[in-house]
């Protein structure tokens, strides 16, 4: 079985993040610029800190591609830090709660957490960013798009979004929150504004939709296998992640079975859309049964925390003294719910690329196109 994996290193401030693609398909046409847009998305985003003001992150190909496709053979990817200074950064030793320093240095029973949070931090994602765009195009040559947004930050709720994907993005990508709801990107900026002002951080709640996803992708035949644990996993692994819920999620709890389940339904008509004619008046679902992609489109959401590195600090406790002290302070964003959509977006992608190398192999696009084109045709004439 053909299996896409993707693999990170580096710290904070070390000199690079990197990102180890393997089993990717050789000849998928790679736009650099493509990435580096996600790169700087990943940078925006109203309520981050000063360091986003350092970094100009762009993807470097270190190895997998050439003359703009790729090989066949492991993709190296490597996003350089500015801010590299790993070697000089002084030792932490009052631990931030919420973050990983505690726990980091009880597991290596090392005071200074600066070794544990410099790979702690959500750097890291840079990688998964750059990995997520490698992904989206082998996706594109599918007719698969993968969209995220900020749906809810600070309380503050944005309305339903547009069906159309296209007009959902355009929207976002007006919006210095990438919110498409205009009226709650002002409300919640306001609310950003005044925790900056308190000293504190806020969280949020990001929707995912993915779109053209073929039906069976993933397995009901073990559990390792069903895809949409393995997209819960990809995205509560995210730094500060905290739930993830797909379709209805936790609302099918409180709701009977009549209102939770879509029904199926044959339209003659879109036998060349992703279901091949099989459609559903609702997704409550969201795009997935039984481990398995139903042919609609997968829609999942991620609550993320508040960062927790706070200006007005917590209390905590010196690892070296063990006195009571204030938590160290990093610095750090007010509000990175925005910079964590483009991230979810990423792992989305790669979760949805690795079940398609999976699903139709993965040792060239043209044999992955032939097997798909097969499938598609078989489908139709069930």
């Amino acid at each position: 079985m053909a299996e896409l994996t993707v693999r990170t290193a580096g710290e904070s401030h070390g000199p690079a993040i990197l990102a180890l693609v393997e089993g990717f398909p050789a000849g998928v046409p790679v736009e650099t610029a493509l990435i580096d847009a996600d790169l700087a998305r990943r940078q925006g985003g109203y309520g981050r800190g000063d360091r986003q003001k350092i970094e100009a992150d762009r993807v470097e190909v270190l190895a997998g591609v050439r003359h703009g496709r790729t090989l066949p053979g492991p993709v190296v990817l490597m996003v350089r830090n500015r801010d590299a200074r790993l070697e000089e950064a002084p030792a932490v030793t009052r631990p931030r709660p919420g973050h990983a320093d505690l726990a980091g240095a009880l597991k290596f029973l090392d005071a200074d957490v600066r070794n544990v949070l410099e790979r702690a931090s959500a750097r890291e994602t840079a990688g998964r960013v750059a990995a997520g765009g490698l992904a989206k195009c082998l996706l594109r040559e599918f007719a698969i798009e993968v969209v995220a947004w900020v749906s809810r930050l600070g309380g503050v709720a944005a309305a339903e979004p547009p069906a159309d994907v296209a007009e959902v993005r355009r929207r976002r990508d007006t919006s210095d929150l990438y919110c498409p709801d205009s009226g709650a990107t002002d409300a919640m900026k306001a609310a950003i504004d005044r925790a900056r002002e308190a000293g504190d951080t806020l969280g949020g709640v990001i929707t995912c939709v993915a779109t053209g996803v073929p039906p069976g992708l993933g397995s009901h035949a073990q559990w390792t296998r069903k895809l949409d644990g393995r997209l819960a996993r990809a995205v509560m692994s995210i730094q500060a992640v905290k739930g993830v819920q797909i379709g209805l999620g936790f609302a099918a709890a409180d709701r009977p079975g009549s209102q939770v389940h879509d029904p199926i339904a044959f339209d003659a008509s879109q036998r060349d859309g992703p279901a091949v004619g099989f459609v559903r008046a609702t997704n409550h679902a969201g795009g997935l049964e039984g481990g398995m992609t139903n042919g609609a489109p997968v829609v999942l959401s991620a609550a993320m925390k508040p960062i927790s590195t706070l200006r007005a600090p917590l209390p905590s406790v010196d690892l070296v003294s063990r006195r009571a002290e204030e938590a160290a302070y990093e610095r750090s964003d007010v509000c990175a719910v925005p910079a964590a959509s483009v991230v979810v977006e990423a792992v989305v992608a790669t979760e949805l690329a690795a079940a398609m190398v999976e699903r139709f192999g993965g040792d060239a696009l043209g044999q992955m196109k032939a097997a798909y084109e097969a499938w598609r045709r078989a489908a139709q004439d069930l």
